[in-house]
């Protein structure tokens, strides 16, 4: 009896503790676009249709944030049959046996006051390698304002260390690939994020 009214005692007297609270984001996927360009001598540019993309905090440290890319291979879209159903073939991205392309970060690394890196892990035709995208926070001063904003992130990798050593038809190409990742996003819920200013 004595031991549940100190517990009672306890409660009443000690503030309760509250879970700390999280920036919640969403991205809008009508205002955003995952991109692709190679220098070739027929240019090659093209974009992904289908695709998801998540950004979460557990708290408003900027460095605790999460990454995640999920792109629909089969979806890419260049202009051309010819050249969407070569990427698409087992000498490029492998769809029909390796069908999405991811990137997975659990880190963001301020630079400036409105670069970050995300080093993570980026995986193509079952091929998984660390890479770096980089981000630039379009507007810093209207981000904090309306707790939305538009981030650009690149990234360039070698396409023949991810298994992709073929060409295309009287086409060529490079072996750099470059990789631009435009997202509107917007803080549904929960504190601002703390940034370096």
């Amino acid at each position: 009896m004595r031991s549940a009214l100190l517990c009672l005692m306890a409660c009443l007297v000690l503030p309760a503790v509250a879970p700390a609270q999280a920036p919640i984001f969403n991205i809008s996927p009508q205002d955003s676009t995952i991109t692709f360009s190679v220098k070739a001598s027929v240019a090659i540019v093209g974009k992904f249709e289908k695709w998801e993309a998540s950004m979460t905090f557990p708290s408003t440290d900027v460095s605790t944030g999460v990454t995640d890319i999920k792109i629909s291979a089969d979806t890419v879209d260049t202009g051309s049959g010819m050249k969407d159903g070569k990427l698409k073939s087992k000498d490029f991205f492998n769809a029909k046996e390796d069908p999405y392309i991811t990137f997975h970060s659990t880190k963001i690394v301020q630079t400036g006051p409105a670069t970050f890196d995300l080093p993570g892990t980026f995986t193509i035709r079952g091929v998984s390698k660390p890479e770096t995208l980089t981000f630039t926070l379009a507007d810093m001063a209207a981000a904090r304002a309306a707790g939305e904003g538009e981030i650009k992130g690149t990234m360039a990798f070698d396409r023949k260390e991810y298994g992709m050593t073929s060409g295309i038809p009287f086409i060529k190409i490079a072996d750099r690939v470059e990789v631009t990742v435009n997202l509107k996003a917007k803080r549904v819920s929960g504190p601002p994020l703390v940034l370096k200013q």
